[in-house]
């Protein structure tokens, strides 16, 4: 296979900087030393796995893509950002027809998809890159589609707890909001209880305190009107490791899609799993 040639954005972020140390010691994965990261950042360079990133803030961004090494062309872009650059970094990507992994939540999402469909880019956008996460909401999904308001007579409550820096709203939580509205539940993504406070996670909800800084705990609550039955869906991730290994599937089911000659294409993570 050809060595595919990635650049992780992101850095100096928690998120991006797993992806490059795995990324650092993939065979057939060449690491570019280049990260686009945010304004506030102050930082010119950042080390991950014995490797110097070049930091790019959004003005430098258009000089500096222009000066990497011809040589180092295609690579595939993987963007852990921040919510407020989903949709300009997106664009950005496109113009420039650099292929892109989105693992970024938040933004407009019907603009971003919209964005690489009316483009010659080719991307992968989920809102979750843990496989096995991605395979539940397969679950969900097919159970939605086959067994609609199933659950019309029940109430549900959703509530996610992930790191403080998290800003927005778990991006899966949101989806799985879309099937459980399938299944006839009441369940608005505005209803969506999220928690961000250290303490509460700790001393509430038990989340370990080494991983204070980086979970994603998840509990879905099903219970009938009448108060007699009740389902409980739940999945907790501690550490960041398991969006890792996904986002490197990613990546060689993208490189994949381009040699096929995907144009205009937006893939999501269940596309990853079945390999399509």
């Amino acid at each position: 296979m050809d060595e595919i040639n990635v650049m992780v954005n992101g850095l100096p972020g928690n998120v991006a900087q797993v992806i490059a140390s795995h990324i650092a010691v993939r065979e057939g994965i060449n690491l570019l030393p280049y990260s686009l990261t945010g304004p506030e950042i102050e930082a010119d360079s950042h080390e991950v796995a014995g490797i110097k990133f070049r930091l790019i803030r959004p003005n430098e961004r258009d000089a500096q893509m222009k000066a990497l090494d011809p040589l180092t062309s295609p690579f595939i872009c993987i963007d852990f950002t921040h919510p407020s650059a989903v949709n300009q970094n997106a664009q950005f990507y496109c113009e420039r027809l650099i292929p892109f992994i989105m693992g970024t939540t938040g933004g407009n999402r019907d603009q971003l998809i919209q964005t690489v469909k009316k483009s010659e880019n080719a991307a992968v956008i989920a809102p979750n890159m843990a496989k096995q996460i991605v395979g539940f909401q397969a679950m969900m999904a097919w159970a939605a589609e086959n067994f609609p308001d199933l659950f019309s007579d029940y109430k549900i409550t959703i509530q996610e707890s992930h790191q403080q820096g998290k800003a927005d709203t778990s991006g899966t939580a949101k989806a799985m909001v879309t099937y459980f509205q399938q299944l006839g539940l009441d369940c608005p993504p505005e209803s969506i209880q999220k928690e961000r406070d250290p303490q509460k996670q700790q001393f509430d909800w038990g989340i370990p305190p080494e991983h204070l800084n980086g979970h994603g705990w998840h509990t879905y609550t099903l219970t009938s009107n009448d108060q007699s039955v009740q389902f409980k869906f739940t999945h907790n991730v501690n550490g960041r490791e398991i969006y890792a290994h996904g986002t490197l599937d990613a990546v060689l089911f993208l490189h994949k899609a381009l040699q096929k000659g995907a144009h205009g294409k937006v893939f999501s993570m269940m596309d990853v799993l079945r390999g399509v």
